[in-house]
Formats: C-alpha cells, structure tokens, sequence
C-alpha cells in the first residue's frame, strides 16, 4: 500500500497485485508485484515488468520488456524502455533515459540528461550524470562518473575513482581506472575536484561545477545554492559549508 495516499487514492494492479495511485497508468499488459508501488502521473506500459520493493513516480514512464526490481527508485520524467533493466538500490531520474538491453544497478545512478543504452552497464556506485551518454558494451562500476557532454562507447570500461567528463569521448577498447581524468575541452592539467561532507563539487567544464548529479554553471551556482541545498536536506551547516567550497572553486576553477 502507498502509505502517503488514502485508501481510495489506489488500488491494486490485477496483474501482480501491486499498488497503483489512480493518477498513475499501468496497463494490462504490464506487471506490478505486491510490494511494488508505482505513483503521481508516472506511466508503466507495454510488458514492462515493476517488482520488488521498487518505486516508478513522478512523470517515469517504463515501457517494452523493462524491468525495474529491487529497491530501484524511476522517477522525475526518467524513461526506462526496451529489455533495460534497473535493479538493486539504482536510481534514474531527472531526465535520464536507459534503453536497449542496458543495466543499471547497486547503488549506481543516472540524472540530469544523461543516456545509458544499447549493452551498456552501470552498476556499482557510479554515476552518469549531466549530459554524457554511455552506449554500446561500455561499462562504468565502482566509485567511476562520467558527466558532462562526455561520451562512453565501445567496449569501454571506466572503473575505480575514474572520470570522464567535459566534453571527453572514450570509445574502442578503452580501460579509464584507478584515480584517472579523462576530460575534454582541452585540459592542461587534472580539473578541479573538492569532496564535500556530502557530495563533490567537480569543474567539469570550463566555467561550470558539477555537485552531485546537477551541473550548472558558476554563477548559477552562486545564485541558487541555498535553495539548492535545502531542496536535497542539506543542514544549515552544510549549506554554509557548500557555498564556501562554491566560492573557491569560482575563485580557482577554469
């Protein structure tokens, strides 16, 4: 039950017996397990299968023979299609689209704008964020991010700390692992890179910081911070701390 909804907010979908809020749409065809919930206007379709302890909101659409199983979270206007699958504790969301026979999983996650498809993997903690694409066989694990315009194909593998970002094109057979940089826009030098109490603050292009999985650029960070911060929980402290580590990498960043 979706225990943020009164009784008559949801029902059960036939096909599985999972909760369904009535301003949300899962057709016939598609499953929801018991303990899985799909809410807000987000849209399953298509023999898409939602399991698990997993949780499609907000305006997600999951279509095909797209799995989402776990405690994966699809939300925002996130799109899940064709065999892709989304599983442990994944979560895809903003505008992320994940596609083909592409998986997400462990604790990775996809935002912003970001693609994952074809064969593609990303599992472990990595993140792909902003608007970098990761296609083909690629694979991105452990604590690795790819970001920016940056684009992750081939048999490409980016693992350990790594980083792809800018507007950097990994393709082929390619290892990125360790602490390595890759990054575009024609860097001299390794990008600035400061680790927060909470998330990083990365200079992933030039004139622009990535934190968390939000990119923008060093005066709109400037400008929305606080609000920024109070949006993702972030305690007084933290934001006065962000806000400092903001204004040093304006200060020294490129």
């Amino acid at each position: 039950m979706i225990t943020f909804l009164l009784l008559e907010e949801q029902h059960q979908h036939k096909n599985g017996g999972g909760w369904v809020a009535n301003t949300a749409i899962v057709e016939d065809s598609a499953f929801v397990g018991t303990n899985a919930q799909v809410s807000g206007n987000a849209w399953v379709s298509g023999k898409a299968w939602v399991c698990g302890n997993a949780q499609v909101y907000g305006k997600a659409w999951v279509s095909g023979n797209a799995q989402v199983y776990g405690n994966a979270r699809v939300y925002g206007n996130a799109q899940v299609s064709g065999n892709a699958q989304v599983r442990g504790n994944a979560r895809v969301y903003g505008n992320a689209q994940v596609s083909g026979k592409a998986q997400v999983s462990g604790n990775a996650q996809v935002c912003g704008n970001a693609r994952v498809y074809g064969n593609a993997r990303v599992y472990g903690n990595a993140q792909v964020s902003g608007n970098a694409w990761v296609y083909g066989n690629a694979q991105v694990c452990g604590d690795a991010w790819v970001c920016g315009n940056a684009r992750v194909s081939g048999n490409t593998q980016v693992r350990g700390n790594a980083q792809v970002c800018g507007n950097a094109q990994v393709s082929g057979k390619a290892w990125v692992s360790g602490n390595a940089w890759v990054c575009g826009d024609a860097w001299k030098k390794s990008p600035l890179y400061i680790q927060g109490s909470r998330h990083a603050i990365t200079n992933c292009s030039f004139g622009s910081l990535s934190i968390g999985c939000k990119i923008m650029t060093f005066s709109e960070w400037e400008k929305q911070y606080k609000a920024i911060g109070k949006e993702q929980n972030y305690s007084a402290a933290q934001i006065k701390e962000y806000g400092a580590l903001i204004a040093l990498a304006v200060k020294i960043g490129k």
